[in-house]
């Protein structure tokens, strides 16, 4: 059912962007994977998906917080690719830090790269979407777009968005043959979060181990880290034929953490 349609995944290079581009390959679907990283280690990963699974794989290293180079992507990818059937909005930052000491450029790039792309993305790749009565829209948002954390004020605010951000797209193409759904994963040891530790570790006088242990792992009840494989078969289930009937809907893929 999907084998021979295309997917643009951003932030793909990596964690649940890369396990999501994977989830599609294996289902034969062509790629336009996109982030930062090493051009040679970037140029491994398309040529071995291609390789791997038959399938057409192209890199677009569009910047995610620049509009400009999100609609060259997006048309681009419908030259190269003949269309866009799939978009997986991914791309995502992280910053910890208290509300009153936020830095302003911080929040400023967050809310750029988990939630202005996303719309930017969007509007780009509607207007095919539209012409074939099929298209599939899936926004990661996180377990925070169901519930806070201290010193996220911005990732929050985000990922809270994007529900709302989808909900309305959902709405509005309901009746194109176009579904718009967000996954909620909570966490999941990619870079991203790796990254954050030390950070939230200093915001709270804690070791990193500390972190780990009581911070984020004691947010999901079954004491497991998600993996990227779980986010990625729930983004390839939305893709499919079974899932037509949910849009605008949220999938929590979080150890139960909501369910608090």
């Amino acid at each position: 059912m999907l084998k021979g349609k295309t997917a643009i995944v951003t932030g793909s290079t990596s964690g649940i962007g890369l396990g999501i581009a994977e989830g599609l390959a294996k289902e034969g679907v062509n790629l336009v994977l996109n982030g930062f990283g090493d051009a040679a280690e970037i140029e491994k990963i398309r040529a071995g998906l291609a390789s791997k699974f038959g399938v057409k794989v192209t890199y677009d290293g569009a910047d995610m917080s620049k509009p400009d180079q999100i609609a060259g992507m997006c048309a681009k990818a419908i030259s190269e690719h003949g269309g866009v059937d799939i978009l997986v909005n991914n791309a995502g930052i992280q910053f910890v830090c208290p509300v009153d000491e936020f830095p302003v450029e911080k929040w400023d790039a967050i809310i750029a790269i988990n939630l202005s792309a996303a719309f930017h993305a969007t509007k780009a790749v509607l207007p095919y979407m539209k012409s074939k009565n099929w298209g599939r829209i899936i926004n990661v948002a996180s377990a925070h777009a169901l519930v806070a954390s201290p010193f996220k004020s911005a990732y929050v605010a985000s990922k809270h968005a994007i529900l709302g951000f989808s909900k309305t797209v959902a709405l509005e193409v309901a009746e194109k043959g176009i579904t718009v759904n967000s996954i909620c994963p909570g966490y999941v040891l990619t870079p991203l979060v790796e990254k954050q530790i030390p950070d939230t570790a200093k915001a709270r006088g804690i070791t990193e181990d500390e972190v780990k242990r009581n911070v984020l792992l004691a947010a999901q009840p079954t004491k497991q880290f998600v993996t990227t494989e779980q986010v990625a078969g729930t983004a390839v289930f939305l893709c499919s034929d079974a899932a037509a009937s949910i849009t605008g809907s949220h999938i929590a893929v979080e150890g139960g953490w909501t369910a608090h």
